[in-house]
């Protein structure tokens, strides 16, 4: 049994399976693979987290928070990178797993991606839901409250959920139902569609920082590390640094991992290799460049964030108006409405963005798993005349518009980090084993320095981020993980098309 839940599939099967009825359609370039990245990179972690970051962990230091989360997927985004090249196939840190690790790590990756797809899907819908009613707000239109928010949210000061005046998010239900329609006409049409927004709220975020460099004044960088720069306990006992009345530790590595999420959409870029042009050249180009052009973005608009507002201001401020640091920060600095107004159309356009890439990267994980027998061959169909995996999408969407529909899932977020983490720590792993096993495998792309410099420094970088994670993300990712080996032995374990034909390497 012990071989059988470790059997890999070799490269060329992973590629011969392209074929057949189940083929997607190869049409995306280099420029919109980085768009897709773009797209699903800028999000919550420049309209969201910046405020919540600075105020609680960081203060000013958040600037080298984003330093050291963009180092740290980087490490990771290189190893993809060169899968990618490899194993042009949907699926990603699954499909690359099943070639290395084998089949039982494979599925422990695709339970932990849809847990990173669903849950961010879910809240990036609800955070568009209220970024698109305060818009509405501003030319008093309102929703009712019945229709305007979910009936139950999760209250951080109490720890408990809470029931709210709202019966249904409608917003957020439209917004996905939108977006799920375009993503099964055709994946050029969700591309083009992506590329306009990234366009968009490129130019928000670019107007943010023109203007707002005029607002910053030096000294609110000081103190800068108010927090220090880490912090490191064990089991509650502090050993050095700051941590917080609950011994969670702060500082600037602490700040690291809570804004980690803001990266990790360029995970996404590696779902749709299989419906790429030249994914030799183009995979490498578009999960790199656009994580490298991400990164630059965040510490730049870090930097005139905590320029425009004092610490001392922010922590003054309510964790509702933390919602919105942005315009939180151009009202402190006394700038024209009109510019206000600016940034937050720009954050409705930069969460549908995100929304987009995670429902599209979702249904890509779910065929994948189908196609391999790991989960009913239903979720393997693709439409005949656009070449999308539709069931998987239209799938997808009724989930994500159900879950934001009822409830907010913001609490979850810290989870999905300790979960994409785990998977960069495995797919690092990957590249060193597949360096091993076939070392004279064509490598159009190879991450630089062999194979052990920067996998190994990356699995080091986020662990680093695991721990740093609040403590109780670690047993719910945990419990999720039990659920899932659950599901594989009930199902996937019986029905693997690998196991089926006795192929794989053992």
């Amino acid at each position: 049994m012990k071989n059988q839940l470790f059997a890999t599939k070799s490269l060329a099967q992973l590629l011969a399976e392209m074929a057949g009825e189940n083929r997607l359609r190869r049409v995306l370039g280099p420029v919109q693979l980085t768009s897709l990245g773009v797209g699903a990179i800028i999000g919550a972690g420049i309209f969201v987290a910046t405020g919540a970051a600075a105020r609680n962990i960081a203060g000013p230091a958040l600037m080298l928070s984003y330093v050291v989360a963009g180092i740290t997927c980087i490490f990771a985004a290189l190893c993809y990178a060169e899968f990618a090249s490899m194993v042009p196939v949907a699926g990603s840190a699954y499909t690359y797993a099943y070639a290395t690790l084998g089949e039982l790590f494979a599925w422990i990756i695709g339970w932990d991606l849809i847990l990173e797809y669903a849950v961010g899907a879910a809240t990036v819908a609800n955070g568009w839901s209220g970024y698109f009613q305060s818009v509405l707000a501003k030319f008093d239109l309102h929703f009712p409250a019945a229709l305007a928010g979910p009936p139950i949210v999760y209250d951080t000061a109490a720890g408990h959920f809470v029931q709210t005046a709202g019966v249904v998010n409608l917003p957020a239900i439209l917004v996905v139902a939108v977006v799920t329609a375009v993503l099964v006409k055709g994946i050029s049409e969700s591309a083009s569609f992506n590329a306009t927004m990234v366009f968009l709220k490129v130019t928000v975020v670019l107007f943010v920082i023109l203007t707002g460099a005029f607002y910053v004044n030096p000294a609110n960088w000081r103190p800068f590390a108010p927090y220090g720069m880490t912090g490191v306990s064990f089991f509650g006992h502090t050993l050095f640094g700051q941590v917080d009345a609950g011994g969670q530790p702060v500082g600037m590595l602490a700040g690291a991992a809570i804004i980690f999420f803001a990266y990790i959409g360029f995970d996404a870029v590696s779902t749709v290799a299989e419906e790429t042009r030249n994914p030799k050249r183009d995979m490498p180009f578009g999960i790199i460049g656009s994580l490298i052009l991400c990164t630059v973005i965040y510490i730049v608009i870090a930097l005139v964030f905590t320029g425009m507002i004092p610490y001392a201001a922010l922590k003054q401020t309510l964790s509702s108006e933390q919602a919105e640091p942005l315009t939180l920060a151009m009202k402190y600095a006394a700038m024209p409405n009109w510019m206000v107004g600016v940034v937050a159309f720009g954050s409705v356009v930069a969460h549908t963005a995100v929304l987009l890439v995670f429902q599209m990267g979702q249904p890509r994980i779910f065929f994948s798993m189908a196609r391999d027998g790991l989960l009913p061959p239903v979720f393997a169909k693709v439409h005949p005349k656009f070449r999308t995996p539709h069931v998987t999408t239209i799938l997808t969407g009724v989930a994500v518009a159900v879950t934001s529909a009822f409830t907010s899932l913001d609490e979850m977020v810290n989870l999905t980090n300790v979960g994409t983490a785990f998977a960069f720590i495995l797919i690092s792993l990957g590249i060193i084993i597949l360096r091993f096993r076939e070392p004279n495998r064509e490598r159009p792309f190879k991450v630089p320095f062999g194979p052990f410099v920067f996998p190994l420094l990356g699995v080091i970088c986020c662990v680093a981020v695991i721990y740093y994670l609040p403590h109780p993300s670690w047993w719910r990712f945990v419990g999720w993980l039990a659920i899932g080996i659950v599901v594989y032995f009930l199902y996937g374990f019986r029905h693997s098309r690998l196991r089926g034909t006795g192929a794989g390497n053992r």
